[in-house]
């Protein structure tokens, strides 16, 4: 089967299609195929294996129950509007209207399809980091945007600023920032987040925030950029409950914006999925009133999973880079003398029973070679799962 126009661009842009025009299965489908075919310890995907709080859980059934299961308005349940303000304003001092400066979205992914969709024409210019989460580079591709990508390289995977000053120009649109990142782990400097607002300013572009690791960095709390003196009224911050509640597979997102960057962008998604998740609104918004012991208690839990299986990781044999949020570590298989790490991942299931995706799947091809050795586990599992991919990954250093 082949594809043309905009979804075919979209396609090349996610790494979907080959030289021929046909589609392919992605890395991430692959793996996991791999891993139920052998039985291996999928740490490929980044889901939780764990259930979410009990009380976000109870309210989702009491909603059902309390028939709460046809369309919810188009801008989101007011229950969670008003959720979604007071979670800004407690954590970060920052004021919306929940009325009209909160939307609520399917998940943070149509979040971004509609925000880049409504705020890029054709031969406009979105700025990322690369690598980046693989959905960017779609959805530019879909708008008909040109995609300009900043390079995070080892050791830390900060960004150059002088390289990021050189990428920034007129033809720039938006700014498209991961923070906590996803696949690197990295969080973005503050210095670096206000290089961004300057730039931003200097060519009058918008700062859109993918947030969605907010509550899980280790070293520190979450810095938005929105907070920053002067980014507020030109930055979409967009998260959602996924990450935070281990509800991925409710697709609960939303964003944060002026009042003219959301009535444009929700003229966009009406036409996406119009509404969605009715009854897992109100749960969500349980979630976000929940004490701030519970925000501090996840942070800690799985900067614990990071330790193990980054201490796992190293006595196998691989240098790794420390995530500082998220779900995510990366490590480098160069010391097994590996130069093709998607080759290696296809073939860990077999060695070892475990299963990683490599970071090339998160670069464009002609920057796959500067993260040929690399790959990206996830550690948001339960202890002993962890524990036990630890001890299998130990075989690699016997090999």
């Amino acid at each position: 089967m082949t594809v043309s126009g905009s979804w075919e661009r979209a396609a090349r842009g996610a790494m979907l299609l080959g030289d021929d025009g046909d589609l392919k299965t992605t890395i991430f489908a692959e793996m996991s195929n791999l891993a139920l075919r052998t039985g291996a310890i999928n740490l490929g995907q980044g889901f939780p294996d764990e259930d979410g709080p009990e009380e976000v859980l109870e309210a989702a059934r009491k909603a059902i129950t309390d028939g709460f299961n046809q369309y919810p308005p188009g801008r989101g349940m007011p229950v969670l509007l008003n959720a979604i303000a007071e979670h800004q304003k407690r954590f970060y001092g920052l004021e919306y209207d929940p009325a009209s400066e909160v939307l609520v979205t399917a998940g943070a992914t149509e979040g971004l399809a509609a925000t880049l969709l409504a705020l890029t024409d054709e031969g406009d210019e979105v700025l990322t980091f690369e690598p980046f989460y693989d959905s960017y580079a779609a959805i530019i591709g879909l708008g008909r945007a040109t995609h300009v990508t900043v390079p995070l390289r080892s050791p830390d995977f900060q960004p150059d600023h002088d390289e990021l000053r050189k990428s920034v120009t007129d033809r720039t649109r938006v700014i498209l920032i991961n923070n906590p990142h996803n696949p690197m782990g990295v969080v973005l400097s503050r210095e670096t987040l206000e290089l961004i607002v300057e730039l931003a300013h200097r060519h009058d572009a918008i700062i859109v925030a993918d947030e969605v690791y907010e509550h899980l960095t280790f070293n520190g709390p979450h810095i938005p950029i929105a907070s920053l003196p002067g980014a507020r009224d030109r930055t979409v911050t967009i998260s959602s409950g996924g990450k935070t509640f281990s509800t991925t597979g409710w697709k609960i997102g939303w964003m944060t914006a002026p009042r003219d960057l959301i009535d444009a962008i929700l003229a966009v998604k009406q036409f996406l999925t119009y509404v969605n998740g009715a009854p897992f609104q109100p749960a969500i918004a349980v979630g976000l009133g929940l004490p701030d012991e519970f925000f501090e208690g996840i942070a800690a839990t799985m900067k614990a999973k990071r330790d193990i299986l980054s201490a796992g990781l190293v006595k196998a044999g691989f240098t790794i880079s420390q995530p500082q949020g998220g779900y995510f570590v990366v490590a480098d298989a160069a010391p097994f003398g590996v130069t093709d790490a998607a080759e290696f991942s296809r073939r860990m299931p077999e060695l070892v029973g475990v299963v990683g995706v490599p970071i090339s799947a998160f670069v464009r091809d002609d920057h796959a070679t500067d993260y040929s050795s690399l790959l990206r586990f996830a550690y948001c599992k339960k202890f002993d799962i962890l524990e036990r991919a630890s001890a299998q990954l130990s075989g690699l250093s016997r090999l």
